[in-house]
């Protein structure tokens, strides 16, 4: 492949040395990309790249079966924070279900499981359980620790739950919940220079992974970005480091369509396209983790580390629209919580002496606080056959910000 090549990020010699085994298991990865790129004519997208790293077949981040998730893994999500996280999302559920009769909810991506378990232990407290509990995991490895949390601490919930490798066929009446999962989706790296869009790709010299900004990307992902840049209106700086997400349309269109009537909720963290596309983010938003360590090196111990890009909220919600749904709500994580209740679930906790008070505050205050997740994350919801205004949207409901250009 021709064209302008960009040295790769070096390691930051600061984050943990994995031990022997975890740096066999990510060398062992190391040489099926090396291999693909060498099938490839020398290079593959950063978007193979992502999805090779993150979900190869027994090798990936999130496919090989070791720790990922709170204090022992590499980051820790609100459910972790917090069980006061989990019973907010309950109080909406509880909403639409009471709106409703013969319900199911439904997670992607359910993680360790903790959100589940704190979700049903809270509908459960509130008379308001549904009839199925579907989590959609398709990680072995994940599922299987799934059940065995539940089986552990609450088996008599395990007849209300349901694991899927794929989404249900039948369409399902409820609501549908996804918590960081977009964010999870690979990418594809662009950068413009010179008046030129490249998309980034990735090469290899025999010792490390580099990128290489191809000539001109495929059609679809010019395509793709003569839309971004027709919504800006606004020139970029150059040169300008950035990423689209190709597979976010197809995402929301599966996920959609497995709703019937109800409601859609996703929490992630991300930005409206003006905030995406802003002039000073000219790095992109690329972001990896490792041992509670952020960096920007997604070529650092491949397998062991998570990579990330946030979410184009615009898009998400263009998308949605375009596949028959309603926008219900657009909001900060902090709004959407205080509107489902977390004063008053927070101070119920302190009255009832089942946390220490300085304990709950300082949950509440991670969950909300702009520096910390309280502003980064947001929370967004979709309806189909369903017209009850949202619980977690009545505190502030920011739609208009989705629709902002950078004028």
């Amino acid at each position: 492949m021709h064209g302008v090549q960009t040295s790769g990020l070096k390691p930051d010699w600061q984050l943990p040395v994995p031990s022997p085994p975890a740096r066999e298991h990510s060398h062992q990865l190391t040489g099926l990309i090396r291999e693909e790129i060498h099938n490839n004519g020398g290079s593959i997208s950063f978007e193979r790249y992502m999805e090779m790293a993150l979900y190869e077949p027994g090798w990936g981040y999130y496919s090989a079966g070791a720790s990922r998730f709170g204090e022992s893994g590499d980051f820790i999500t609100a459910p972790h924070v917090s069980p006061l996280f989990s019973r907010c999302i309950a109080r909406q559920c509880r909403q639409v279900l009471a709106a409703m009769s013969s319900c199911d909810i439904l997670e992607t991506g359910a993680g360790s499981g903790i959100m589940a378990q704190d979700l049903l232990l809270e509908l459960e407290a509130l008379g308001s359980l549904p009839e199925r509990y579907l989590i959609l995991e398709t990680s072995a490895d994940l599922r299987a620790r799934q059940k065995g949390l539940f089986a552990s601490r609450f088996p008599h919930l395990l007849p209300r739950i349901t694991w899927l490798e794929t989404l249900p066929e039948q369409p399902l009446d409820g609501v549908i919940i996804a918590n960081e999962v977009m964010d999870a989706l690979p990418v594809t790296r662009l950068l413009l220079d010179k008046g030129v869009l490249h998309e980034l790709c990735v090469g290899h010299d025999g010792d490390d992974f580099y990128l290489i900004a191809a000539p001109r990307p495929v059609d679809h992902v010019h395509t793709y970005w003569e839309k971004v840049a027709d919504y800006l209106q606004t020139p970029l700086p150059e040169p300008y480091e950035t990423e689209i997400n190709l597979r976010l349309d197809a995402w929301i269109r599966s996920v959609s369509t497995t709703l019937n009537r109800g409601v859609m909720l996703l929490i992630d963290y991300g930005y409206p396209r003006y905030e995406y596309y802003h002039p000073q983010r000219d790095k992109g938003t690329l972001l990896c983790h490792y041992r509670h360590r952020s960096h920007d090196n997604p070529f650092l111990y491949p397998g062991l580390q998570d990579i990330t890009a946030s979410v184009d909220f615009t898009t998400l919600a263009q998308s949605a629209l375009e596949n028959g749904m309603q926008l219900a709500g657009y909001t900060s994580q902090a709004h959407f919580l205080i509107g489902c209740g977390l004063p008053e679930i927070a101070a119920a906790v302190q009255d009832g002496k089942d946390c220490p008070e300085p304990a709950v505050s300082a949950q509440v205050k991670r969950l909300t606080l702009p520096g910390e997740m309280g502003e980064r994350f947001k929370a967004i919801a979709f309806t189909r056959n369903f017209t009850e205004a949202l619980m977690g949207f009545e505190f502030a409901d920011q739609q208009e910000r989705l629709w902002r250009r950078n004028t």
